[in-house]
């Protein structure tokens, strides 16, 4: 009899899965078990009120318009690992809202769309390990606002760039394992977001000389990262500059609009000698000419073309001061020319005392 009765129960068992059409199990806690099945969709006579769905070792295929699983908008956990997925469509789980738990591990994911996981509103944690992801698009980071646990696992990441570091930081809890990490100096955003987080495990594939070393141990001079000093108009800096080494030389970019200073320098370094020069100019110009206006007094005699006075009263005077002159000889007129060749006579070189007593002399003698 228990035998009849075990293939009794049996047989009603096949006959129920063949009716409902799904070769899932489901438990008493909402969770539907389809995992290995070889199913190419989700089967749509699951209940539509579970909660967990476990669709992994199968041969998913994406919808590439629409959504994957419209039937089931209660599911809080959907694996989906080691489906051949390559991609994922724009909004494929937006109908998922209220998804905590998603799982896309080993799925060969070499690109995610930026509107891959719009409407996951929800989400708590994101499994991405194991796939082909070569860079983060920055945009898919910014439907996810509940997200506390990212893990991007052995994938192809060589870099990541600062915006995206910028979106992990309100992401508590980064898996970064295990991706082949360039250490050069463009590591260095990653190097400092590592070493706040206090991550470890996380190492450089290349270069050589690196491998196996912890990025967030390393530093910005372990990294090829170089500082560059630079002296604008005698003033000293130093700016910390971000400088990848490479096999090939590249000139800097941008060299020429910080040439600018120099250019000045010149120019007010040109005026300055200019001003100078004419200032040397002026003050030789002024030497001369005040050495021109340097004269001697004129001679004391009688007449202006340089004779002396004929006359008898001053015979005697003339001859006491023979003596004198002949001592002192007087300067021809050739000479007074050139010592004044400049044409003009001062006021004061013959005082009008000097003159007065020669008239008085003068007309005494026409009286006499």
């Amino acid at each position: 009899m228990a035998p009849a009765c075990l293939l009794r129960v049996w047989s009603l068992l096949c006959a129920w899965s063949v009716v409902t059409g799904h070769p899932c199990s489901l438990n008493h806690q909402g969770w539907a078990d389809c995992n290995g099945k070889s199913l190419l969709h989700a089967p749509s006579s699951l209940p539509s009120n579970i909660t967990g769905l476990d669709l992994s070792f199968n041969s998913l295929v994406v919808p590439h318009d629409g959504t994957l699983l419209i039937h089931f908008p209660s599911l809080h956990s959907l694996n989906l690992s080691s489906n051949a997925l390559l991609a994922l469509s724009p909004a494929v789980f937006s109908n998922l809202g209220a998804l905590r738990l998603l799982d896309l591990s080993s799925c060969s994911i070499a690109y995610l769309h930026m509107d891959a996981f719009k409407g996951l509103g929800n989400l708590h944690t994101l499994l991405l390990r194991n796939n082909s992801l070569q860079k983060l698009e920055v945009p898919f980071f910014l439907p996810l606002k509940a997200l506390f646990h990212l893990d991007l696992q052995h994938n192809a990441l060589v870099s990541v760039d600062t915006l995206s570091l910028q979106l992990m930081e309100a992401v508590p809890q980064v898996r970064l394992e295990g991706n082949p990490w360039v250490c050069d100096c463009t590591t260095h955003p990653l190097q400092q977001w590592l070493q706040r987080r206090q991550a470890v495990q996380v190492t450089c594939a290349s270069p050589p000389g690196l491998r196996g070393r912890e990025i967030a141990a390393l530093d910005s001079q372990d990294l090829g990262c170089r500082m560059k000093q630079r002296f604008p108009r005698g003033i000293s800096t130093v700016q910390q500059d971000t400088v990848t080494h490479s096999n090939t030389t590249t000139p800097p970019t941008g060299k020429g609009g910080r040439s600018w200073p120099y250019l000045i320098g010149f120019l007010v370094a040109a005026i300055g000698i200019s001003i100078l020069i004419a200032l040397a100019a002026k003050c030789k110009l002024f030497h001369k000419n005040f050495a021109s206006y340097r004269h001697r007094p004129l001679p004391e005699t009688s007449s202006i073309g340089g004779s002396p006075m004929e006359d008898g009263s001053g015979w005697d005077r003339g001859s006491s001061r023979r003596g004198a002159c002949e001592s002192h000889p007087m300067p021809r007129a050739a000479d007074l020319q050139a010592e004044d060749d400049d044409g003009f006579i001062e006021d004061n070189y013959i005082q009008p005392s000097e003159h007065l007593p020669e008239e008085e002399e003068r007309e005494s003698h026409l009286s006499i």
